[in-house]
């Protein structure tokens, strides 16, 4: 689904955070994005969302040149996005009104090609519909998370970027909405690619785990992890050795 080729990337006056970098990413598979603050994860998160573009190399997505965000590719962030002053369900709402203003590209007419107005059914999957009249500031972490969550999916989405999107929240919670996005992702199809900066739940999300080290980037190293949303003893080889990896990285 995702290509990555040659990529160099640098923000102004800096120094490069990718060189000549390469890695593809297939249709319903889950990547987790790991390593040391500083190292890029966010940057090609926002890179694959057509938020930011190469200085040299390609990103295509669906055989498509990446020049611009696309469609169909949903971004979480860290602090939800979501609008204070807008109820829960004004802000599930919120990505259909802007496109049916733009149109899904952005700048043509909607057509025939906007995503069916769905937001009852997300409101309802998500637990929300008791919340729905309330503000960001009236509703708990995890249910504003789930608000991002249903804003991004009322839109169709085929992937799905997240950074760091349960950072801020208690580990019961955390546990419940790391189960929520694998399962989500498999009902709707989609292709996950999340940002973290904790081993646990890299591998607790990640069938593949892509390990950046210190800038430069220059070769993808990809750890598979078949054991993605299974619980029990079987991470912790995989947890020991990212965090040997990540501190040889960080020496």
């Amino acid at each position: 689904m995702i290509d990555i080729h040659s990529l160099t990337f640098a923000y102004p006056h800096a120094s490069p955070l990718f060189e000549n970098f390469s890695l593809s990413l297939a249709r319903g598979e889950t990547w987790a994005i790991l390593g040391p603050s500083g190292c890029g994860k966010t940057s090609l998160l926002y890179l694959l969302a057509g938020l930011r573009l190469p200085g040299d190399g390609t990103i295509q997505i669906d055989g498509e040149l990446l020049a611009r965000p696309r469609p169909r590719s949903g971004l979480i962030l860290q602090d939800y996005g979501l609008l204070p002053w807008s109820t829960v369900r004004e802000n599930v709402e919120l990505g259909l009104r802007v496109r049916k203003f733009y149109g899904p590209d952005g700048k043509h007419t909607p057509g025939n090609y906007l995503p069916k107005d769905n937001v009852d059914h997300w409101l309802d999957r998500l637990g929300l519909g008791e919340v729905m009249d309330k503000f960001p500031a009236q509703i708990s972490g995890g249910q504003r998370q789930r608000t991002a969550i249903a804003r991004t999916l009322v839109l169709e989405p085929d992937l799905l970027l997240m950074d760091e999107p349960f950072s801020s929240l208690d580990a019961v919670t955390r546990g419940d909405l790391q189960d929520l996005t694998l399962s989500l992702c498999v009902e709707q199809k989609l292709t996950l690619v999340i940002v973290t900066h904790a081993i646990e739940e890299a591998v607790a999300l990640g069938g593949k785990i892509l390990l950046l080290g210190n800038a430069p980037n220059r070769n993808a190293r990809v750890f598979g992890n078949p054991n993605a949303g299974k619980s029990g003893q079987v991470h912790h080889a995989l947890c020991d050795l990212l965090w040997k990896e990540m501190q040889h990285e960080t020496a």
